[in-house]
């Protein structure tokens, strides 16, 4: 589209490299932050005749400047953006734009009707944080037609409930130690999605198609869930460096720890020995940094970006230490 403010010219400035943009108005505010692994090329689409989103549609007319911030990875440009994102809070920005938009779920004492609940801020016997209240939500209500869930053996045994049953204290206790279970352990999750499973096969072998249809998104829940507290695991307990490539003949190497990136380093070629004098220099900064993270909710932001960074590289860029 034809803009009055931003040019072909102006476009056509912004580096092709990996780095973060900032649209403002005409006030001077951030309207939007953004990130790509070329710069230019995803700034342009946002002038294209036809854009794709509404968003785009209603913010373009908006914008009278951008600026950028040139970054060696784009792992960097997504830490960068998730940071600006929190500071500034931008009008057309949505996630990451709020810390208190994650919630824990709460194993509750007795009473005879919310053995879970949700809350904002974690306190004892709690499990989290996670994204979506909406989602843990719907593995609460859900849950509440299965109670009692009972263990017998390495099998998890339930019967779906139209309408909750009242849980009286014995039943209450049995069922909260169930839930410990399932919640603190990966194997128990997976142990449930798979009774989960059996059920819904059992229900479409004898046509109760709705009933199957429960079962579906009871797992899909369930794995949710299991993500969220147990996705992480590796990121969270083991050392981790990484040998991105900058350019044709540049390496940055990332020193990660509990999650977080300790110590980065530019270098122009890879070897044991420089490798070595990396991790050495990286783990001298360990016990000058707080591991335990003082925000948890602003941190899970992070986390999510390094573990989906991580996922998608191949072998040869990822060493576990």
């Amino acid at each position: 589209m034809e803009h009055k403010y931003i040019t072909n010219d102006n476009l056509k400035q912004i580096p092709k490299l990996p780095g973060i943009y900032k649209m403002l108005n005409s006030q001077g505010a951030i309207i939007y932050i953004g990130k790509s692994k070329c710069l230019q090329k995803r700034v342009q689409s946002y002038f294209v005749k036809t854009p794709k989103w509404e968003k785009v549609n209603r913010m373009v007319p908006l914008i009278r400047d951008i600026e950028y911030i040139i970054t060696d990875t784009h792992l960097e440009a997504r830490l960068l953006e998730c940071s600006l994102i929190k500071e500034f809070k931008p009008r057309f920005n949505a996630q990451m734009k709020n810390d208190r938009n994650y919630f824990f779920i709460k194993v509750e004492d007795y009473n005879k009707y919310n053995p879970l609940t949700v809350i904002d801020d974690r306190t004892e016997h709690c499990f989290g944080p996670f994204r979506s209240k909406y989602t843990i939500s719907e593995f609460l209500v859900h849950l509440k037609n299965i109670y009692p869930i009972t263990k017998d053996g390495d099998q998890y045994r339930f019967e779906y409930h139209i309408f909750p049953i009242t849980l009286e204290r014995e039943l209450f206790d049995l069922n909260k130690t169930v839930l410990f279970e399932l919640l603190e352990s990966e194997d128990n999750l997976q142990l449930m999605v798979n009774t989960l499973q059996s059920k819904l096969e059992e229900a479409v072998e004898s046509y109760r198609f709705e009933m199957a249809a429960i079962y579906r998104d009871m797992i899909a829940c369930f794995k949710m869930i299991k993500n969220g507290l147990s996705g992480y695991k590796n990121l969270s307990s083991q050392s981790i460096l990484l040998k991105l490539p900058v350019d044709n003949d540049r390496y940055k190497l990332f020193y990660i720890k509990n999650g977080s990136i300790l110590h980065k380093m530019i270098t122009d070629k890879v070897t044991n020995e420089i490798l070595k004098k990396f991790i050495n220099s990286s783990e001298q900064l360990i016990p000058s940094v707080n591991s335990i993270q003082e925000n948890e909710k602003e941190w899970i932001d992070y986390r999510d970006i390094i573990y989906s960074e991580i996922s998608a590289l191949p072998e040869e860029m990822i060493v576990l230490l």
